[in-house]
């Protein structure tokens, strides 16, 4: 069946709490409001205030509360509204979730989602952010950010049935996005699995969430000048599955990142030192990243636009990298 992303995440939490009575929901107006982005519209009405619960104002007190529920034995879904609230409560997530399996030598297990969405736009430097790789540089965190409809229903539903802490991300520009779901309760797209998403032979581009888009429309802008790009969408961030990456740069010999977040210490520069660390010798050139400019996101439209990663930059970029950039003729966009 064809559902946005934003009601293939709603069905994803639906048949989970069907599914599972230890199953509930918490965070900022989640209940009667529905969600800040609408996901959980009619939830409260369908499941009841035990198992749809609004908060206060406080997330470092919504993810004190879902961890402890989540030792306790049951399967807590916290909606934290953006990514960048996630700074106050970083501490419960990263000294409290990540740790206590480890720090109590696997007694405790702590299976909890925290939903969160990053990106989006006219929102200015502190509510726009791409901060998930500030989370997939914690070991005991799950990361995930699928790119699609279909992912993000059975990623979250396999999120929800993993025994650890899983920061999922969505983001904001992919909610109205459609697609095609599994029209079956129990299929799961599993964390930690990167996928093709186009086939290509000249160049590897490799980006998650929103940037896969990106990607797969400079693909298709690249295909019309004869260069085949094949496109991989990471999914997850942590684990960090480069196999496909690495098995696609040894065919292309050429790979390019690209990310929606800041290039310093990005996505991309982890990818680009796993390729050089084991695939240096299929590079026919240096690996390029296109990502945000490094600024704070600035609120003006025509600013934001020149922070943001755009499909010329990523044509440019490959078009460099195979010694054709005199060969490519801009169309205007």
């Amino acid at each position: 069946m064809e559902l946005t992303f934003r009601e293939a995440v709603r069905r994803a939490l639906i048949e989970e709490m069907d599914r599972d009575e230890r199953v509930f929901i918490m965070g900022e107006d989640v209940g009667a409001y529905g969600g800040s982005y609408a996901v959980t519209k009619g939830l409260l009405e369908r499941f009841g205030p035990e198992r749809v619960r609004d908060t206060p104002i406080s997330e470092a007190a919504i993810l004190g509360a879902g961890t402890g529920a989540a030792m306790g034995g049951l399967r807590p879904v916290v909606e934290i509204m953006t990514i960048n609230f996630l700074l106050p409560a970083a501490d419960q997530l990263i000294n409290g979730a990540a740790k206590f399996h480890y720090m109590f030598n696997g007694q405790f297990s702590v299976p909890l989602v925290v939903r969160t969405v990053n990106g989006g736009r006219r929102l200015a430097a502190t509510h726009s952010q791409d901060l998930e790789v500030l989370f997939a540089f914690i070991p005991g965190l799950k990361v995930a950010a699928p790119a699609s409809p279909a992912d993000a229903h059975g990623m979250l539903k396999a999120a929800i049935r993993d025994p650890d802490p899983v920061l999922f991300v969505e983001h904001a520009l992919l909610y109205s996005v459609k697609g095609e779901v599994p029209d079956d309760p129990d299929h799961l797209v599993p964390l930690g699995r990167s996928t093709v998403r186009r086939p290509g032979r000249d160049v590897t581009l490799v980006a998650y969430s929103r940037a896969v888009a990106l990607a797969l429309e400079a693909a298709n802008v690249l295909a019309d000048r004869g260069v085949e790009a094949e496109v991989i969408d990471l999914r997850s961030l942590r684990p960090l599955d480069a196999g496909p990456v690495l098995e696609s740069v040894r065919k292309t010999h050429r790979a390019v990142v690209v990310e929606e977040d800041w290039k310093t210490y990005g996505v991309g520069a982890e990818l680009s030192a796993r390729i050089a660390e084991e695939a240096f010798d299929a590079l026919a050139g240096p690996i390029l990243r296109v990502a945000g400019s490094e600024v704070p996101m600035p609120y003006a439209a025509n600013l934001e636009q020149l922070a943001l990663p755009q499909v010329e930059q990523v044509v440019d970029a490959v078009a460099s990298l195979m010694g054709r950039r005199g060969d490519v003729v801009w169309q205007a966009r």
